[in-house]
């Protein structure tokens, strides 16, 4: 029988079918045909009645990962000298299992890109537990270094940096309100060299960013600045209208957010002066002050300062 005919009776065009899993046949409910005989059960071959039991039976690893050089598939040779019975191996036998695991642990990596990818995940676990990455993230940043491993493109460039700009990529896509800025803290390269890496990657693979929006950064500064939901909400309704009257077009996401919650904030009472709001959006005070003036002669706020 044909792949598409596979849920329907061949005698009587029946599509109620059983499914006998202890004789690996299907089974026509109403004819009695055996459609389909001799299947192949890809379940475990033990039973067990309790959880533990289950837990302590089943014999598959980790599950595969990008964050990993290997993806997690290749074996380690155990480092208990000990033998299939728990036996201790005899001084000899240790010499030479010691002698199979440090040729094992150099097979790992013998290539290029191996030792490229093993040093560049390790850096990724690093930056994922200072930035507190998500899981997700994480894997979306090890797969966009691995595409420009493949394609040969890490060689004569920092590693750091390309990793870096994977990181911010992948908070791009995400729409994680993320900058370069709060990488760089932790890195050891020059932002420039982040940048010239970020803009690499969107040609070579070929992917279109669009700009940030600002309301994305305004939960993320109103954590920071201790400033109430009425706020929040104030500033994202003046970003709102600020984008129907295309005032946002070419500025910085970041320095919008900041005058919009520095307009916001003297609505609503909860003032926070222009060094505060420069600070935590991580611009200076004069764009919070340019974009500020904009915002009113645009939007014609009066506010009393």
């Amino acid at each position: 029988m044909t792949q598409k005919n596979l849920n329907l009776c061949p005698e009587c065009g029946n599509k109620n079918l059983i499914s006998d899993e202890s004789r690996g046949e299907v089974i026509c409910s109403v004819c009695g045909l055996v459609i389909l005989q001799k299947i192949i059960d890809s379940g475990p071959e033990w039973r067990a009645f309790t959880s533990e039991e289950a837990n302590k039976k089943v014999r598959v690893g980790a599950p595969t990962t990008l964050t990993l050089h290997d993806k997690g598939l290749s074996t380690m040779i155990g480092w208990k000298n000990k033998d299939a019975f728990g036996k201790a191996i005899s001084p000899k036998m240790k010499a030479e299992v010691y002698r199979l695991r440090k040729w094992h642990v150099r097979t790992r990596t013998n290539k290029s890109i191996d030792r490229n990818l093993a040093y560049a995940m390790n850096e990724l676990d690093r930056f994922s537990s200072q930035l507190n990455l998500s899981k997700g993230l994480k894997e979306s940043s090890a797969h966009i270094y691995r595409k420009m491993a493949q394609k040969n493109l890490i060689r004569g460039r920092s590693i750091e940096a390309m990793l870096i700009a994977s990181i911010y990529l992948s908070c791009r896509l995400s729409n994680i309100p993320k900058t370069l800025d709060d990488f760089i803290e932790f890195a050891s390269v020059d932002k420039r060299k982040v940048a010239r890496c970020y803009r690499l990657i969107l040609r070579e693979l070929k992917i279109n960013i669009k700009v940030s929006s600002p309301i994305n950064f305004i939960p993320r500064f109103c954590a920071e600045l201790k400033l109430s939901g009425r706020t929040q909400n104030r500033a994202a309704s003046i970003l709102k209208l600020a984008k129907k009257h295309r005032i946002t077009a070419g500025k910085a996401p970041t320095g919008l957010a900041g005058a919009a919650l520095y307009v916001a904030a003297i609505k609503e009472g909860e003032r926070r002066t222009q060094k505060e709001i420069s600070l935590t959006a991580g611009v200076t005070e004069a764009t919070i002050r340019n974009r500020y003036k904009e915002l009113l002669n645009h939007l014609n706020f009066e506010l009393n300062v």
